[in-house]
């Protein structure tokens, strides 16, 4: 089980090939999805000039995001070092748009099923990124001339890692996470 997978923000400039990428997309085709639709689409990023404008609308909407929020959680995003800009949507080498099709059965749960197989492989190519998810997303469809049916689901910053070192955040225990407490009691006897 692997206990290194870490969400990254900081990337170098590094280039990265673009064959890993396909790898993972290959990879996520393998995701089971309702009615075996497949609904996620992608759309590979590379272009700086886009890169830029990626991030000049999602910082925009993330500045309006972060002054709204409740003050409980404008401090838990400033005890993690998490503001509205967003600088790895421009410095990292890859973007990789991740689109759910709502045409299909059971889209979004699919294409997320697909986001973590991708997550996966990321980690084994020695890759790094983090899942950003904007909060208004109509924008995207408009900007590529995207059907409305596709809906954006996450951006996925793909690079490989600076040398900044994070702080990993605790992961729950099984006892947090397992709603049936007596089966815990059984395995342990």
């Amino acid at each position: 089980m692997s206990k290194r997978r870490e969400t990254i923000r900081d990337f170098s400039k590094e280039k990265i090939n673009l064959e890993d990428i396909i790898y993972v997309l290959n990879v996520a085709r393998e995701a089971p999805s309702g009615a075996n639709k497949q609904p996620w689409r992608f759309l590979i990023v590379i272009d700086e000039d886009i890169k830029k404008e990626i991030r000049r609308y999602c910082e925009s909407v993330e500045r309006k995001f972060h002054e709204n929020a409740p003050d409980w959680f404008k401090k838990w995003l400033a005890e993690r070092g998490i503001s509205w800009r967003k600088p790895f949507l421009e410095e990292a080498p890859v973007l990789l748009l991740v689109f759910a099709d709502i045409r299909a059965p059971y889209a979004i749960q699919s294409t997320w099923l697909a986001v973590g197989y991708m997550l996966l492989a990321i980690e084994e190519k020695g890759l790094a990124t983090v899942t950003y998810t904007p909060s208004r997303i109509k924008w995207f469809n408009e900007f590529f001339n995207l059907p409305d049916h596709y809906k954006l689901q996450t951006i996925l910053p793909i690079g490989k890692p600076a040398d900044t070192k994070y702080q990993k955040q605790p992961r729950k225990s099984l006892e947090e996470l397992i709603i049936n407490k007596e089966i815990l009691e059984k395995i342990r006897l």
